[in-house]
């Protein structure tokens, strides 16, 4: 297997066909339902990115461009199993039917946000979606994600654990902490590092990514180890659905590196045209993962120019009607606030008397 860390896997062809041992020979309806959720979660980034330019909201991060990295793993897995994600995978969320509304509540924090304004925006979190808190401390993902899967592991639970960091992260300790137990314990575990080109406004070089790829890493931790074209959503679906029954045989953890590319800035707080040239996305050669799929559905007789457009116009119509509903609750800027007694809430399951003094006192 070692080949597989170096060379990049893909399905899609330059004609927009499936082939190669890779195809997993997905259904219309499938492949129709990935192109779906990925449209959806580009329209969602849309809104959300406008609404922090109109100031409702402190900050935004979308993921055009990486779509198919979310998307097509979520499809992979099971709907039980637990992820741990980092930037830019709310295509998880949205593959796995979870509420925009909640989204958007949680990004505005406004009254309704099952968070209570303590986390930043997009920082999602769902017991539910079996999406784990995300957390600005980077890499974090890979070691939480590893200590979940060996607890599952020896409850004999059939859920596996999936975790996403970007590929300026494996350059922590936490990376290669987590590969450790990971390796010894044979965890039931996918641990996925998102080589988008740039840890904000370093280059994926500055990490070691001119040296070897980053999937290589895996090697001498003994560790299968996989490198894919991350904009290729037949590519990502079949090699995640790979480890994932790797990893529910028992048979270990699973390193993967999805080569792709950040389209826009890091955040709306980054300016990417002071470090990179402003035509850069315009000539990455991996291209649109959404435009490649449109494409290939194309390609097999089921598609048109025609029903991508109405499929567009839909999505755009669910995530305004989403966000009419979401600012009705309140934004950053104006509308109702969670009560300010609420800080008080939640740091423990009964609240300890030096708590409730201090509640007392304050008069909330």
């Amino acid at each position: 297997m070692r080949a597989l860390a170096f060379d990049l896997i893909r399905v899609l062809d330059e004609n927009h066909r499936a082939v190669g041992e890779w195809n997993p020979h997905l259904t219309d309806e499938t492949l129709v339902a990935g192109l779906r959720a990925m449209l959806l979660t580009r329209a969602y980034d849309s809104r959300m990115m406008r609404a922090q330019r109109q100031g409702k909201t402190s900050f935004y991060m979308k993921s055009t461009g990486e779509e198919a990295v979310a998307v097509a793993a979520a499809m992979a897995l099971n709907s039980q199993d637990m992820c741990f994600p980092t930037y830019r995978q709310q295509g998880l969320l949205v593959a796995r039917d979870w509420s925009l509304v909640e989204m958007m509540n949680q990004v505005y924090s406004n009254s309704h946000d099952r968070l209570k304004g303590r986390q930043m925006p997009v920082f999602y979190s769902s017991r539910e979606a079996g999406f784990f808190s995300i957390s600005g401390n980077l890499g974090t993902q890979f070691s939480q994600a590893v200590g979940w899967a060996m607890a599952s592991a020896s409850e004999s639970d059939p859920r596996i654990a999936a975790a996403w960091i970007g590929e300026g992260a494996t350059a922590e300790g936490d990376f290669h902490h987590a590969l450790t137990f990971a390796s010894v314990y044979q965890a039931p575990v996918i641990l996925n590092v998102v080589n988008n080109q740039w840890a904000i406004s370093s280059f994926s070089g500055i990490a070691g990514g001119e040296r070897a790829t980053f999937a290589s890493r895996g090697i001498g931790h003994g560790i299968p180890s996989l490198r894919v074209d991350g904009n290729d959503f037949l590519a990502v679906h079949a090699v995640t659905d790979w480890a994932a029954k790797r990893a529910r045989m028992g048979l270990g953890p699973t390193l993967i590196e999805l080569f792709t590319y950040r389209a826009e800035g890091h955040s709306t707080s980054d300016d990417p045209t002071r470090y990179r040239p402003n035509t850069d996305t315009a000539t990455w050669p991996l291209g649109d993962p959404i435009a490649r799929l449109s494409d290939h559905l194309a390609s097999r007789g089921c598609w048109s120019a025609a029903m991508h457009t109405e499929l567009e116009r839909e999505v755009k119509e669910v995530v305004d009607a989403a966000g009419r509903e979401s600012e009705s609750f309140g934004t950053l800027k104006e509308g109702s606030r969670l009560p300010a007694s609420s800080i008080f809430e939640d740091v423990y399951k009964i609240m300890p008397p030096h708590l409730r003094d201090q509640l007392a006192e304050s008069g909330l």
